[in-house]
């Protein structure tokens, strides 16, 4: 492999590491500041027992995801060095920000939440929760800013060879970020909440010690975990309606759509000769792709081959078609597990509602 290649590697396994953690974080924070909400407002001693295991857990996690994280940071300088330069002014801002303002409030108020238990007022204390709670999701926040305008570049001009900032406004109310942003909350609800529901299950088929608080926290868990499936379903969708718009060849290539079509079908199974850019085999339903990007079964989408040319005549001769297959199948992957999630979860609390915690529906979950 050449220096490149190596490079993508090393970036890409230590990305995948970072973000294996991170939605557990920020979707354990919330989760805990309500378990914690819950004690603070009922008195209830198993609140406070359920609020420091998922917190110890929650820590672990944040651990991990900082240490992969600061190895990404130095990454953006050794293995991108001229994409840092080019996009410095740019990237660089949102990056600092989620730094100085959104994880320095995190770890100040994480620390007071460890070490504040015995020290501050029940209220002071619950605070401190949820301060921790904002300042995760903020951090999530600001590296979405940087990763929409990779996305959608706004608010610069090209001067001295780089990208400078003309209008931080309109970077941070990106219409990208916007879609994003709450698609990676809901996301982080819901993975959190299957956290919390395996571990539960794993606790309650051993018979651990103290066994009520596991059956509490998958009660608990299967509800918040329902909020975020659901929401997350509804958010995804929007955004796929947006990607339609602003990255028509990011829909069509997820679509494997090979040519304009008005109504558009949405492939159940394709197929396809990527080279010749068209199917061999197909399955499809009529109009539910238009439906899907417009909410009506007439209009239309583009497809990857007039893309192809619309983009030669704007920017030049080149090859502007990511790959297909990857693009296609990784789609499929991602809208199947969603589905196994909402149904999974359905299932759980439908359980829990029983409180038929039966060791086949803890394995299951």
């Amino acid at each position: 492999m050449d220096v490149v290649s190596i490079a993508r590697w090393q970036f890409a396994i230590v990305t995948v590491y970072h973000f294996f953690f991170v939605p557990i974080t920020l979707g354990l924070t919330i989760f805990i500041a309500i378990l914690e909400t819950l004690y603070v407002k009922t008195g209830n001693e198993d609140y406070k027992k359920m609020t420091k295991f998922w917190g110890k857990l929650f820590l672990i996690n944040f651990a991990i995801g900082v240490a992969t994280g600061i190895v990404q940071e130095f990454q953006f300088g050794m293995n991108w060095s001229e994409y840092s330069r080019f996009m410095g002014d740019i990237f660089g801002a949102p990056l600092a920000i989620e730094a100085l303002l959104a994880f320095f409030m995190e770890s100040t108020f994480l620390g007071l939440w460890i070490f504040g238990w015995d020290k501050l007022s029940k209220k002071v204390h619950l605070a401190t929760a949820w301060l921790v709670a904002i300042g995760s999701n903020l951090s999530a926040f600001w590296i979405l800013v940087a990763n929409s305008f990779m996305q959608q570049p706004v608010g610069y001009h090209l001067a001295n060879g780089r990208a400078e900032m003309t209008d931080f406004l309109a970077i941070i109310t990106n219409g990208h970020v916007w879609v994003q942003f709450p698609h990676v909350f809901f996301a982080a609800m819901s993975t959190a909440a299957f956290f919390v529901i395996g571990i539960s299950a794993w606790h309650m088929l051993k018979k651990s010690k103290n066994i009520e608080l596991y059956q509490k926290s998958f009660k608990l868990a299967a509800i918040y975990g329902l909020v975020g499936v659901v929401l997350v379903v509804i958010e995804g969708h929007a955004q796929a309606q947006y990607m339609t718009k602003v990255q028509p060849m990011k829909m069509a290539a997820a679509e494997a759509l090979w040519n304009t079509e008005n109504p558009a079908a949405m492939s159940l199974f394709t197929i396809g000769d990527e080279k010749n850019r068209e199917d061999v085999f197909a399955i499809k339903i009529p109009g539910l792709l238009s439906f899907l990007s417009h909410n009506s079964f007439e209009g239309e989408v583009k497809g990857i081959n007039n893309l192809q040319k619309e983009y030669e005549q704007k920017y030049g001769p080149g090859d502007y078609v990511p790959p297909v297959a990857i693009s296609y199948w990784t789609f499929r992957a991602m809208v199947g597990a969603g589905t196994l999630m909402l149904l999974l979860i359905l299932y759980a609390l439908f359980k829990a509602r029983k409180n038929d915690f039966n060791i086949r529906v803890c394995l299951a979950c």
